[in-house]
């Protein structure tokens, strides 16, 4: 298990109208290469359009792997990809979805986080990836990346380190309970679990819930294809 990476990539961005008729966004990230002040709202000088799908505190931090953009040029053929392209707040390579769980703690440069839920795709990386197909592609792969919620503020520097501090729920890794949470594929026992997993995000521990009682109706279209 890695238990310690080097911050690769820090990334901030503002709301920004990218496409004509559709709404604002934040997805264009910067590169930040300053010491910068995390804090209970994710890194000092990042913005989110639409604070009820974006930021917040289970949502205030985005960490997307680096290696997966070597993946996705080699898949879909494009050298246009790079670290930051996805709207992510950071990168590394060492981690990934598989590796690291909900609830994880990590040592950010001075600050700690914990990871709160994986990513859910949206149409938003359609447009901005000119690929119509690309929130379905995070999807079905499962490389979406994972968010943090801020335990204690500090500050960060690409080239500073995030170190694991602690793990409670080593059998809920970020790929088992996001694919659960995407295909809506997870017995009503494991769903009852999730729903009840107090280091998850709250807005996944509702879906869980609702799983739990049998409820597997969700419409996805207005997210993935933003209709």
């Amino acid at each position: 298990m890695t238990t310690r990476v080097t911050i690769e990539g820090l990334f901030a961005g503002v709301v920004e109208v990218h496409w004509p008729g559709k709404p604002p966004s934040a997805i264009r990230k910067r590169q930040i290469s300053q010491t910068v002040s995390v804090t209970e709202g994710g890194l000092d000088g990042d913005m989110q359009a639409d604070l009820t799908v974006h930021g917040g505190r289970d949502k205030a931090l985005h960490h997307y792997p680096g290696e997966h953009y070597a993946v996705w040029c080699h898949e879909l053929a494009r050298d246009d990809l790079v670290p930051g392209g996805f709207g992510e707040n950071i990168t590394t390579t060492g981690l990934t979805e598989e590796t690291v769980c909900i609830g994880d703690v990590f040592a950010l440069g001075t600050a700690r986080v914990q990871i709160s839920q994986g990513r859910q795709p949206c149409w938003k990386l359609n447009s901005y990836t000119a690929d119509d197909r690309m929130a379905w592609r995070f999807q079905k792969t499962g490389r979406t990346g994972w968010y943090y919620r801020i335990l204690a503020p500090g500050e960060v520097g690409v080239g500073a380190t995030l170190t694991l501090i602690d793990r409670p729920c080593p059998e809920w890794s970020v790929a088992r309970v996001t694919r659960a949470r995407l295909t809506r594929r997870i017995s009503r026992q494991d769903a009852g679990t999730l729903a009840d997993l107090a280091e998850l995000a709250d807005g996944w521990r509702d879906a869980f819930a609702r799983l739990a009682q049998g409820n597997r109706q969700e419409d996805t279209a207005k997210r993935l294809q933003g209709s």
